[in-house]
């Protein structure tokens, strides 16, 4: 049985369709029965320990449904969860019979863009299927550190995983990794290790990085090393099928032979190239013909197979691990929008090769990442992966950055955009703390929270018109500004202090803010520790230590009882560039990180 370790703090959850009604509740607010807090979700209180090595799987059953030739052989492995089904309506993107059946008792409806029609469409459930949903994301090449573009897509689709699970579907995800491939290959020759070794490094990398970022665990994380006779025997069907050709130890996809090829990208075949990751070969039939099996090199690591000692192609990888993990009719397929052609282009290809049945129902795609405006690369010296920008910012600060961006949308990264998120990410977990320690303070049981409040009506209806919207991130982020600020009011200001309902009201916020937050997978349970280490990260990006700048606090006292204000003004000033903002209390002075813009 395969298992997940994750990182302190973020814990996985059991995928069962009953998950939705899981209540989502602040330490100091268990006690309350409130509506409000019965009806936000939190997918994480589900496992309250530092380290959880939980995953729940599901037993392959000996009656799943087929209606295709091509032979799964790996199905029955443990571990697995058996395939949906499909059924005559396997080709429509939204059937009549699945238009007659809401998800959603008070019919609310969840709308997703399809890269394929290009357009919205309401998201359904397969008719038959209940509420069984199966997911499956394009994952890393595992030869290096992950980098920010990874970043965008698995935490769009993690924003998309929870909101499946909120709305009551019970979800297969499956996030695959490719562990052999030319770049593998190559970096392991030149680090002079064995490629397995180089893979399982990164994988356990990538692992550490999105679990920083909050990201839940899939349901099943193959790799294409574990399913090369499920790739080989994929192979063996579409070359029978009359789609593909051996050629000296190679095997070629025959893309004129399969009608509706470039629907999804919307190109014809005669635009169509050898493509990425794929070299240009004379002795393809067609140009744009592209490699299933390649060939074994002197050297490189090979399986045997029919058509000799070799390896798979690229694209083939996800049609063989899909179809295995999935069945023949996928609900959604996701990836960035570098992957629709060729990697998707052709797995559609391949897939319908195999298998007549073969269908998604909807491809989603997240945007591309730009820095400065211009495009990510290592020639431009703008290359970032995760593990460099999470040295300096907080994951939520990054996670926030990707969030205030639609996830269709591109986005343009860049330290200011990063130094502002990371400046309202500490106003959040700031404001979360301080009533945290307000309402510790109370005497005797807490009262319910208040009912009625306007201000926290109209941002629950924004957070579900967004999320259900083809997952609004920006209108989630924009909705929770004006309770924040109203919460600020009742525990800072005068007029605060004295409202005879303060607690009821900061109770209603607390529970309405921490369901929004959590429905983006930003976590509410310590937020003072989050404080702790959004102060951390600004001390390294000033190059300074807690020492250092109590120091110059000091400093800055003594100047100001000497009535030297303009030097004193001078430290402030000084600190404030580093990104260190002093903050005069009746306390005495402290200090909070502060954005450097410039």
């Amino acid at each position: 049985m395969q298992s997940w370790t994750r990182m302190a703090g973020v814990c996985p959850i059991p995928l069962a369709a009953n998950l939705a009604k899981v209540g989502c509740r602040r330490a100091r607010a268990q006690a309350s029965t409130s509506s409000v807090q019965a009806s936000v979700f939190d997918p994480r209180q589900q496992c309250s320990a530092s380290l959880c090595t939980r995953r729940d799987v599901v037993s392959v059953g000996p009656n799943s449904k087929l209606l295709c030739s091509y032979p799964l052989i790996a199905r029955q492995q443990r571990g697995r969860r058996a395939p949906l089904s499909i059924d005559a309506h396997a080709h429509a993107t939204t059937s009549e019979a699945e238009a007659k059946h809401d998800d959603k008792a008070d019919g609310t409806q969840f709308m997703v863009f399809n890269t394929m029609s290009k357009q919205k469409e309401v998201f359904k459930a397969r008719e038959g299927e209940g509420s069984r949903v199966g997911m499956y994301v394009c994952g890393v090449t595992v030869y290096d550190y992950s980098h920010i573009g990874h970043a965008r897509a698995y935490v769009a689709f993690d924003v998309l995983y929870r909101h499946l699970l909120k709305r009551g579907y019970d979800v297969t995800y499956v996030r695959n990794f490719t562990d052999v491939d030319d770049k593998i290959i190559k970096r392991a020759a030149e680090a002079g290790v064995d490629p397995n070794e180089l893979t399982k490094r990164f994988i356990a990398e990538f692992h550490t990085d999105v679990a920083a970022l909050n990201c839940l665990p899939p349901t099943v994380e193959p790799k294409v090393t574990e399913n090369i006779e499920n790739i080989i025997k994929m192979i063996g069907t579409i070359i029978d099928n009359g789609h593909a050709y051996p050629l000296d130890g190679d095997v070629y996809f025959n893309v004129p032979s399969l009608d509706g090829y470039g629907a999804l990208s919307g190109r014809n075949l005669e635009d169509n190239r050898a493509g990425e990751r794929v070299s240009v070969d004379t002795r393809k039939k067609n140009s744009a013909d592209f490699a299933l099996w390649k060939g074994a090199k002197e050297g490189e690591v090979q399986w045997d197979s029919p058509w000799g000692p070799g390896r798979p192609g690229w694209h083939i990888e996800c049609s063989a691990m899909s179809a295995d993990t999935l069945g023949p009719v996928i609900d959604i397929h996701g990836g960035g929008a570098d992957l629709v052609f060729p990697h998707h282009e052709n797995e559609l290809a391949q897939s319908r090769a195999a298998c007549s049945h073969s269908h998604v129902r909807y491809w989603m795609h997240n945007g591309f990442v730009t820095v400065d405006t211009e495009k990510m690369s290592k020639s431009l010296g703008n290359f970032f992966t995760i593990r460099e920008v999470l040295d300096r910012y907080h994951p939520m600060a990054l996670r926030w950055l990707l969030l205030c961006t639609h996830y269709r949308a591109p986005i343009n990264y860049s330290k200011r955009v990063l130094e502002e998120a990371s400046d309202r990410i500490y106003y959040l977990y700031q404001t979360l703390c301080d009533t945290d320690e307000l309402l510790a303070a109370v005497d005797g049981p807490l009262p319910a929270p208040a009912t009625g409040i306007s201000e926290v009506k109209e941002m629950e209806a924004a957070v579900s018109a967004g999320m259900n919207d083809d997952l609004n991130t920006p209108q989630v982020t924009a909705a929770i500004s004006t309770p924040l600020k109203v919460m600020n009011e009742l525990l800072h200001t005068k007029k605060g202090r004295k409202n005879k309902e303060r607690i009821p009201q900061l109770l209603a916020f607390q529970a309405a803010l921490t369901g929004a937050t959590c429905q983006v997978g930003l976590p509410v349970e310590a937020p003072g520790a989050i404080l702790v280490e959004l102060r951390s990260r600004a001390l390294t990006r000033a190059n300074l230590t807690e020492d250092q700048v109590q120091a110059r606090i000091e400093a800055r006292k003594e100047l100001r009882a000497a009535k030297d204000f303009d030097a004193a003004d001078q430290v402030r000033m000084e600190l404030e560039a580093q990104g260190i903002v002093m903050m005069d209390t009746p306390q005495g002075t402290t200090w909070r990180p502060t954005p450097v813009i410039n």
